[in-house]
């Protein structure tokens, strides 16, 4: 064969079906007798409800039905983290609600305009309840309790028993309180599910439709709810409009959609207004750190402590947890740190539950940990690259087990640091922003930079299966896309693989009956995990193909090769030769498939790093910041498609760049959402951001044949800080040492005010005091905790 394809730029094969708009959506779906479902939801964050009467809808026109929880018997789904099982959420609110947009009734007509009518014909009287918006107010011990049977508004936590100790050898302490705002997540399709309803002599009971990221276990959470065999659940996700983290597992919404369709013996669909997708499907990161580092004069990090609030939201969901597990996990980060105290709880809110989002829990370890950094460069007066350089863990550590217990597979910190430093042009970049200090300007340059590792593909393997027939190829696989490349990227392996042209290669996904299983799409898995599962497939079917080419070209196996035209033949026999097609029958006519499925398992979780450097303007009369400039070097392991790996650099980049500026989920002191639209909860638009420069460093991984690692979050983990970094550093000789995300123009405005007087640190709750110490031999988890 002539130079691989791996490593090479091929244009997307999943692209020209959506841009000629014949995309499969569940919402384009139709279905003979498909009913319309909608939601009664809760316009009040905190209350007992007295009565829920559903008579006058019911009797509305175009109205099947209309169902309240005591009318409609629908099981609790299982969670996708069970954080607390004493927290649990009814798919429709029962005797309370807990949040604004909480489902406390369902209607189902023949339109959506006869449903949307009807829900309006829906009484619900409430008896209003104390509301707790803010997590920090949770704690409070007059704070009004959400589960009055825990005591508390604590949904879990630990402490270290370690504490200030970790701290005691330092020369110089800094101290934040950090906040990592509330964040939705925004895919441009919200949830949407479609229910066709069998029965006991059908194949299925049920085959859903639905805009998920894991079909697999999507049925398997839909068959443990209602009692059903796996198999007797079929799931198909078609197209998805993106996912990033918010599309994981069973949700109240699709249990119900369920119970509806088997109850009515007709299909049902529902689809998510915008206004509901920003009140109900979970937001992210929502944590409050109290965050303090420890170093000698000469900037050695001695220790650091931590003490971590997550906003679990109304109910012990996923979110809260991540305070828990995936930001303690990387709370080392990329730096040599030899003692690290760490306590963190989930606070129980009357505002949306949380879950994941983009990265979850590891944009916000690096966050808390780069702010401490730049802190502590300020404090030390060392430049925040110099400091940084000091505290690397090197390459000649790895395998580097951290103190937190991740297990870092490989790294060159300094590798993307110094790239990302050099596109930037670091020095020229300093002697700007002293220029314009000097002449004494108003719009001022900030240069901020960041470094992180992360941590991805952890936890299970996954399944593939590739089959070559008479037309081509064929591959099956266990993850489910929604946007990064999956039918390119695994086309090309498996064309590399076998010299099968890509145009010949059928890629197929997201569908329980195709595909006997599979871990679906999350923490940056697919590539390594998946990919590795199809090269190995591919394989295992070259070697049948060999043996077959060899028994009809009378060869010994060892001497059939892949010639440059595509086909098996004969070393040194150029006319020696058979073509795929034809291996395809003889394996037919053996009574078998040229096939070859695998199960593929990491040798552990894999830990992309990088750097990034953020060049903003910082307006000092108005606090208005624009970024300038914004440069990613991030390191992915092998890089088998530089062109979806860019693509995959810019996305994580806007994101992270519109959390440190703009993005932030608010609630009024009564938990009414302030950002319930799209018009006040400001996304931006590519006119607000810069272009990207975006490049990579590549070390391998070593526990994938193919080396790879994970690139869907890592733009997202490292461009947040450095942003806000950037902000903080054009204001720093004015005495600013730190602005909480989103850096908007009044938070710029009142800390240029404030200066050296503002202060950043308060006592955390006392809260942390009452838990329980995590136990030293407690189990890490590093490896399965990746969502």
């Amino acid at each position: 064969m002539v130079g691989s394809l791996l490593g090479t730029e091929v244009q997307r094969v999943e692209d020209p079906e959506l841009l000629r708009g014949r995309g499969t959506y569940v919402g384009n779906l139709e279905l003979e007798g498909m009913l319309h479902l909608g939601f009664v939801r809760s316009p009040v964050a905190h209350a007992q409800i007295g009565g829920i009467d559903v008579a006058a809808a019911a009797a509305a026109p175009g109205i099947v039905a209309a169902f309240s929880a005591a009318d409609l018997d629908v099981p609790i789904p299982p969670p996708f983290v069970d954080l607390n099982p004493n927290v649990k959420r009814p798919p429709l609110a029962t005797d309370r609600v807990r949040f604004v947009g909480e489902a406390v009734a369902v209607v189902v007509g023949e339109s959506a305009a006869a449903v949307a009518d009807a829900i309006e014909l829906v009484d619900v009287d409430y008896d209003p309840l104390p509301v707790v918006a803010d997590p920090e107010h949770a704690l409070d011990p007059e704070a009004e309790q959400q589960f009055p049977e825990l005591g508390s508004n604590v949904a879990g936590g630990y402490r270290d028993s370690a504490g200030a100790d970790v701290l005691a050898e330092s020369d110089v302490v800094v101290r934040a309180r950090i906040e990592n705002q509330r964040v939705a997540v925004v895919p441009l399709e919200g949830n949407v599910i479609a229910v066709q309803p069998g029965g006991p002599d059908e194949e299925y009971e049920v085959t859903v439709h639905v805009s998920t990221q894991m079909p697999h276990g999507l049925r398997d959470g839909v068959a443990k709810a209602f009692g059903w065999q796996p198999e007797r659940v079929r799931v198909i996700s078609p197209h998805v409009g993106g996912g990033f983290g918010g599309k994981a597992g069973v949700i109240s919404e699709h249990a119900v959609a369920i119970a509806a369709a088997k109850r009515l013996g007709r299909p049902v669909r529902w689809i998510e207004t915008r206004s509901e997708n920003m009140q109900a499907m979970p937001h992210g990161r929502a944590q409050v750190q109290y965050a303090e580092l420890g170093l000698k004069r000469d900037g050695t990090i001695v220790g650091l402590r931590c003490r971590v609030i997550g906003d679990s939201g109304a109910y012990a969901g996923w979110g809260g947890a991540l305070a828990l597990s995936s930001t303690r996990m990387m709370s080392q980060g990329v730096y040599q740190i030899p003692k690290i105290s760490y306590d963190a709880l989930a606070a129980i809110t009357n505002t949306t539950p949380t879950g994941a989002f983009r990265g979850a829990g590891r944009p916000e370890a690096a966050a808390m940990l780069e702010r401490l950094m730049d802190l502590a460069a300020a404090e030390l007066e060392m430049d925040p690259i110099a400091l940084r350089r000091k505290n690397f863990l090197v390459p000649e550590a790895f395998p580097y087990k951290t103190v937190v217990g991740a297990n870092y597979d490989s790294g060159d910190y300094a590798l993307p640091f110094d790239e990302a430093l050099r596109l930037a042009d670091y020095d020229a970049l300093r002697a700007e922003q002293a220029r314009r200090i000097d002449a004494g300007e108003k719009v001022l340059l900030g240069i901020g930079v960041s470094a992180y590792v992360e941590i991805t593909g952890g936890g299970a393997g996954d399944y593939a299966e590739v089959e070559v027939h008479e037309n081509g190829a064929r591959i099956k696989v266990g993850t489910s896309a929604h946007g990064q490349g999956h039918a390119t990227s695994f086309a090309m392996i498996v064309s590399d693989t076998l010299g099968l042209p890509m145009e010949s290669i059928e890629f197929v996904q997201s569908d329980t009956a195709e595909v006997p299983r599979g871990g679906g799409t999350g923490g940056s898995r697919s590539l390594q995990i998946a990919g590795s599962a199809v090269q190995e497939a591919g394989q295992e079917v070259l070697q049948k193909a060999k043996e077959l080419a060899a028994s009809r070209l009378e060869a010994s196996v060892d001497d059939i090769q892949l010639t440059d035209g595509g086909e098996l033949g004969v070393a040194g026999v150029p006319s020696a030769t058979i073509a795929w097609a034809e291996l395809a029958r003889a394996a037919g006519e053996d009574g078998g498939r040229l096939a070859a499925n695998i199960d593929f398992a990491p040798g552990g979780a894999t830990f992309p790093f990088g750097a990034h450097v953020s060049v903003v303007e910082v307006d000092v009369e108005t606090g208005f910041v624009r970024p300038l400039r914004h440069i990613a070097v991030d390191d992915c392991g092998r890089v088998l498609n530089p062109m979806i790996v860019r693509g995959q650099q810019h996305g994580g980049a806007a994101q992270g760049i519109a959390q440190a500026l703009w993005e932030q989920v608010t609630f009024d002191a009564e938990g009414n959402p302030e950002t319930g639209t799209l018009a006040d909860y400001t996304i931006p638009s590519a006119a607000d951001l810069p272009s990207f420069e975006a490049s990579n460093t590549e070390t391998p991984s070593p526990h994938n044949p193919l080396g790879a690692k994970g690139i869907g979050e890592s733009a997202t983990v490292g461009s947040t800080p450095a942003v806000q970094n950037a902000v903080v550093d054009a204001l720093k000789h004015l005495g600013v040492r730190h602005v909480d995300m989103p850096t908007t123009p009044e938070r710029v405005w009142k800390a240029i005010q404030a200066g050296g007087s503002a202060t950043h640190w308060q006592e955390p709750p006392a809260a942390f005091d009452a838990l329980p110490v995590r136990p030293a031999d407690a189990p890490d988890d590093a490896d399965e905790a990746v969502a």
